[in-house]
């Protein structure tokens, strides 16, 4: 795996960035798709990817769900406890003709 240098001048989770990240990994793999079970793991992969690629001091956890788009709904719900000085999250929601994404974002700070 490459080596990635750390940015440790930087303190707290920028969820603005991380959210616009994942936002271009699910419309490069979704966008104008209909449902394909692979896409799952491929929007998470490279999610996690561009991420760790960003070089800051955070392990980083990634969910996916896709469901089919149905008159029933679609709901998610999580709790953190955690330094909220450093670590973080977001969520981004993403849908189309036929289906709705949630894509979880989970940042833990790495002390060192």
């Amino acid at each position: 795996m490459e080596e990635y240098h750390r940015h440790c001048d930087e303190v707290g989770f920028n969820a603005e960035e991380a959210h616009n990240i994942v936002k271009e990994c699910v419309d490069g793999v979704l966008g104008g798709e209909d449902y394909n079970h692979n896409n799952i793991n491929q929007i998470v992969e490279q999610s996690l990817t561009h991420l760790v690629k960003l070089g800051k001091a955070y392990k980083y956890i990634v969910t996916c769900a896709v469901v089919q788009k149905s008159a029933y709904g679609f709901h998610t719900a999580s709790s953190c406890f955690w330094d909220t000085t450093s670590d973080g999250t977001c969520t981004v929601r993403w849908e189309n003709r036929t289906m709705n994404c949630i894509v979880n974002v989970f940042a833990i700070a790495i002390v060192l």
